[in-house]
């Protein structure tokens, strides 16, 4: 009995948040200097009812449909989000119910961010060759932009909303999801953090995360990222990762045929691309017109490479993601 991922679709919402568009709120920041430093055009935001549930039920329906996927086969369901609509119940019921999976699955929701596609996949693996699930749905989906202060351009530049589905089915082979690799250096905390909102202040552990210490007007949550710690700490985990996969892998650099990471922005890819020394056409670049939509980078990238022809049967893939938490996952697989 083995795992392998089935199939993948995602949702993205109507609304769209151009470069043009910011650059006119930020004039000292035209629309090339945007899009030189993130490799970002436009982002797509939820709307001010519509919630990280409704993206999830959108990806979900999305994939069902373009794969005739039967709702009542589907045995387990991980949601994957960290805007959540509720603090209970979770996302996940909600999302059971409104897509017609039967009452006898099994529903819960993990919280991670940028790497939590990896550990959807990875629990999907277990339930599925421990016998607790056949075909388990993996929903990642965030609504980031709702925490974002509207003055904050470091960041309003870069994340976007979405959601994506992954169906993991058991293939009755070997399988085809490996070397599964996590890391966690709950340090690094408050490198990024939305400090207001929950029950607990963020600025006890992050002072620079309040919104009057960098001389904003409180918009209720107020997202914070410490850029350049993000991006040391992305060199200093990354490469190593790499090197750890493909150690359980039992492979080299050269064996794996398409590299798939965290969609962060163009300009860490592009660093962790020649830092790695992994040609340029083995390395999927997907954001220019999703921007970072934090779990479902990833997911999205996959389906964009299957749509383009980048990504076809039988391919060893990479997949890697890292940031929020400090957090940081990766895998090989066989598409």
């Amino acid at each position: 009995m083995g795992a392998r991922i089935a199939a993948v679709d995602y949702f993205l919402p109507d609304e769209v948040l151009t470069n043009e568009d910011l650059s006119r709120e930020f004039p000292e920041w035209s629309v090339e200097k945007i899009s030189a430093k993130t490799g970002i055009d436009r982002r797509h935001i939820s709307g001010p009812d519509e919630f990280s549930s409704d993206l999830a039920i959108a990806a979900g329906r999305a994939l069902f449909a373009n794969r005739d996927i039967d709702p009542q086969s589907i045995d387990y369901l991980i949601v994957c989000t960290q805007s959540p609509d509720y603090y209970l119940p979770s996302t996940a019921c909600i999302v059971q119910d409104a897509l017609g999976l039967p009452t006898s699955a099994g529903a819960t929701d993990i919280t991670l961010g940028c790497s939590g596609y990896i550990y959807g996949l990875g629990l999907a693996k277990g339930l599925i060759e421990s016998g607790q699930a056949r075909r388990v749905l993996v929903i990642t989906a965030d609504t980031y932009t709702k925490f974002i202060n509207p003055a904050d351009k470091s960041v309003r530049t870069i994340f976007g909303d979405g959601a994506a589905a992954t169906l993991v089915t058991d293939d009755g082979d070997a399988a085809s999801i490996t070397a599964i690799t996590y890391g966690t250096d709950g340090a690094g905390a408050k490198s990024l953090i939305v400090p207001n909102g929950g029950l607990r202040r963020g600025a006890g552990i992050q002072p620079k995360a309040d919104a009057a210490a960098r001389e904003l007007d409180s918009s209720g949550y107020d997202l914070y990222m410490d850029g350049p710690d993000i991006f040391n700490f992305t060199l200093r985990v990354v490469p190593g990762t790499v090197e750890e996969i493909l150690a359980k892998a039992g492979a080299e650099l050269g064996d794996i045929d398409l590299f798939v990471f965290h969609q962060a922005n163009a300009f860490m890819l592009e660093h962790l691309r020649k830092k790695l020394g992994v040609p340029a056409d083995r390395f999927f670049v997907s954001l220019a017109e999703s921007g970072n939509t934090v779990s479902s980078t990833i997911p999205i990238a996959l389906a964009d490479a299957e749509r383009t022809g980048v990504l076809k049967p039988g391919m060893k893939i990479m997949l890697l993601g890292f940031g929020v938490g400090l957090s940081w996952g990766g895998l090989v697989a066989t598409w």
